[in-house]
């Protein structure tokens, strides 16, 4: 009998999880799911309707009511059936996102959508407590990680490439600063959970991280074998 796999991908902004991701989903044919990208796009529907990051009981409502979706073989997310793939990785919605990330009715509703998501396809699932706390029974967890420094350039170059202003002392100390929030919250705080394998990115290639990983999953689901897409 053929059952769905998860692959939880956690980790600090930077460390090169959505690029990693996407490939590992692509590679195996799995459904990619950004969870980052889940809070961001419940972040601009509460901009765009002027709620408040202190008005959690009407967070909580958007988030529940809020209908994500990722589109298989592209990095495109449709919040309610809109494609809001490239404003919801402006500044402005990142920082909402972080911090609506912190209330937990926002991470309950949408870690109940994560799951459901998980049971209809096999996916490569990222974010910040994948393997702690959405699936701690994943069949492979991993937490990338990478030198501040280094998450800093890569940070850069992304807003650059997206023609947004990539000030690198601002996107260090934003860096770390969502490090802090990510790390201290009291609901979810981004952990390694204790049967993930730590992998640091800083000295490796995309294509050593990616077969790294793929050696992993074939070592914990019987050579990729036993799983349905």
């Amino acid at each position: 009998m053929t059952k769905r796999i998860v692959i939880a991908i956690d980790g600090p902004a930077g460390a090169g999880k959505s690029t990693i991701a996407r490939a590992i989903a692509r590679r195996l044919g799995f459904v990619y799911i950004d969870t980052g990208a889940m809070y961001r796009a419940v972040a601009l529907w509460a901009l765009r309707t002027g709620v408040s990051e202190s008005d959690m009981h009407r967070l909580e409502q958007l988030a529940t009511a809020a209908d994500i979706s990722f589109v298989p073989g592209s990095n495109s997310v449709l919040l309610n059936g809109e494609d809001v793939t490239e404003i919801i990785r402006t500044p402005e919605v990142a920082a909402f996102a972080s911090k609506i990330s912190t209330v937990g009715a926002v991470r309950r509703a949408l870690v109940e959508k994560q799951r459901k998501m998980a049971a209809e396809a096999s996916v490569v699932m990222e974010g910040r407590d994948i393997g702690s706390v959405v699936f701690p029974d994943a069949q492979v967890k991993i937490f990338l990680d990478a030198d501040p420094s280094i998450r800093t350039d890569r940070r850069v170059r992304e807003l650059s490439q997206s023609g947004a202003s990539a000030d690198r002392t601002a996107t260090a100390e934003e860096i770390g600063e969502r490090d802090r929030r990510d790390r201290t919250r009291n609901e979810s705080p981004m952990v390694q959970a204790p049967d993930a394998v730590y992998l640091d990115t800083s000295g490796l290639s995309l294509e050593e991280v990616e077969e790294a990983i793929l050696k992993l999953v074939r070592e914990r689901t019987s050579n990729g074998k036993e799983y349905s897409r």
